[in-house]
């Protein structure tokens, strides 16, 4: 199935666009001037499609109603039916119907008709709900043009005589090259609005294009079938073809759900976690912004985020096995408790190993405790070489967040000091390309001062003395 790249804001921590998000702490320019880009593009990339639609009625046709309002209706209801099968990434099969509608309406009238579909996707029930206006006027104009200069392709590649069943695989080609134009200029278009406007040098990881070439040559070979097919039977096979387009769907639905599922286990396993320690909380949550953080500064793509964001989600669950008394103690741990303690690591491979799609999150996170040089603890240590880079980006962020945050045997460190402890340990126990991604991705956060361990633990130490004596 396909999806495509929808323009959405990247947004300050805690909150989510319909394409785009930006967890954790992420760096943002001021808000007024993005903004005020934001509104121009919108201006922009509005007229731009406006511009797009009055010279194809001008030059062009539009089909009859009757044929374009089944496939306008197709499209609404896809669209605004989409299933999320990644994080923030909607799906459905409308590139599918706009390819097929294409070759249908040909004869001069594919792309004003292909256009007006586009233009159906742009607004969607979340852009309603949070009264949004922007980003749809955007999506109005990239969608708009890519699928105006996909179906001129479709429209100069259909032979100009009736159709007949030789020519099938030439009307197949004309669906795949078309859908390949429509992505070209859907993400391109997506990527320049973010260059733009959020100044990112580098959009790659919104664009992701190589690994979706095959879904998209797929839907336009398919899409170009369907509709040879509708032009050598006639409208008789409208049933069929939109019983295919509704089986996309059931399947891309059976693909959110199962999604969901994961994610409740995940919510399960978390909750089960912090239950033991009021520390942990919200720490798996900021482990896994920190880190989808660095690895998009690092290039990863939307899959390989995902599995980060998961590894980190699940990497302290060998916790669970730890005792209570031990993650809660204020104080230094002994040696002996300390050896426990680190047994963590170990466990969560123990725990979930017999859960089959975290299978390789679960290497990730078992591996986040062993160092850049090989030392360090986990089942992993003193392999050959360090751990993957997932695995690096977790020990990370992990002491990253470990450090800024307050635990029951400290209280936070400052930034500074925890930068200062990454780059020292650069090269032995972290990797220094991962800790100069994180540094390049957060603010300057005016939180903690304190940048000395043992003052930290002694303030630590004094609280829990004073809890002490007021109750009693």
């Amino acid at each position: 199935m396909q999806w495509r790249r929808r323009f959405s804001p990247v947004l300050p921590v805690g909150a989510s666009g319909n394409s785009f998000e930006s967890p954790g702490r992420h760096p943002e320019p001021a808000k007024g001037s993005v903004k005020s880009r934001l509104r121009l593009a919108a201006i922009g990339y509005g007229l731009a499609g406006v511009l797009a639609l009055v010279l194809l009625s001008i030059f062009g046709e539009f089909p009859p109603w009757a044929t374009w309002i089944p496939f306008a209706i197709a499209v609404a209801w896809l669209e605004w039916h989409s299933v999320e099968v990644n994080q923030g990434v909607g799906a459905s099969p409308s590139v599918m119907v706009i390819l097929t509608a294409a070759v249908v309406f040909g004869d001069r009238q594919a792309a004003l008709g292909v256009a007006l579909l586009a233009a159906l996707e742009s607004v969607t029930r979340h852009d309603l709900a949070q009264r949004h206006w922007m980003q749809p006027v955007v999506n109005f104009g990239q969608f708009t043009i890519s699928a105006a200069a996909a179906g001129l392709l479709v429209d100069f590649m259909l032979p100009s005589t009736a159709l007949d069943s030789s020519q099938l695989g030439w009307v197949a080609l004309a669906g795949g090259l078309a859908a390949m134009l429509y992505a070209l200029l859907n993400m391109g278009l997506v990527s320049l609005a973010v260059h733009r406007i959020f100044r990112r040098p580098n959009p790659r990881p919104w664009v992701g294009l190589a690994h979706l070439i095959p879904s998209y040559l797929t839907m336009g070979f398919l899409g170009g079938l369907l509709g040879a097919t509708y032009r050598l039977v006639g409208p008789a096979t409208l049933v069929p073809i939109f019983a295919v387009f509704f089986v996309a769907y059931l399947n891309l639905a059976s693909l959110g759900s199962l999604r969901q599922a994961h994610e409740a286990t995940l919510r399960a396993f978390i909750k089960s976690l912090e239950a033991k320690d009021r520390y942990t909380r919200g720490h798996t949550e900021r482990v896994a912004g920190l880190a989808q953080a660095v690895a998009r500064q690092l290039g990863f793509r939307r899959e390989q985020l995902d599995r980060v964001r998961i590894a980190a989600l699940i990497h302290d669950v060998g916790k669970l096995s730890v005792p209570v008394a031990l993650i809660r103690k204020p104080g230094r741990l002994s040696e002996n408790e300390y050896t426990k303690m680190q047994e963590h690591a170990d466990m969560v491979e123990h725990l979930l190993e017999e859960v089959e799609f975290l299978a390789p999150m679960v290497k990730m996170a078992s591996a986040h405790h062993v160092h850049f040089d090989g030392s360090g603890y986990g089942h992993h240590t003193h392999s050959e070489g360090p751990p993957a880079l997932e695995s690096r980006i977790l020990a990370v962020a992990d002491a990253y967040d470990a450090m800024t945050s307050t635990r029951s045997y400290r209280v936070a460190l400052s930034q500074r000091y925890a930068f200062a402890e990454l780059r020292k340990n650069s090269g032995n126990q972290f990797d220094p390309v991962v800790v100069e991604a994180l540094i390049a991705v957060l603010p300057v956060e005016q939180g903690s001062t304190v940048s000395d361990e043992s003052e930290a633990r002694r303030q630590a130490e004094a609280t829990a003395e004073e809890k002490k004596v007021a109750h009693g």
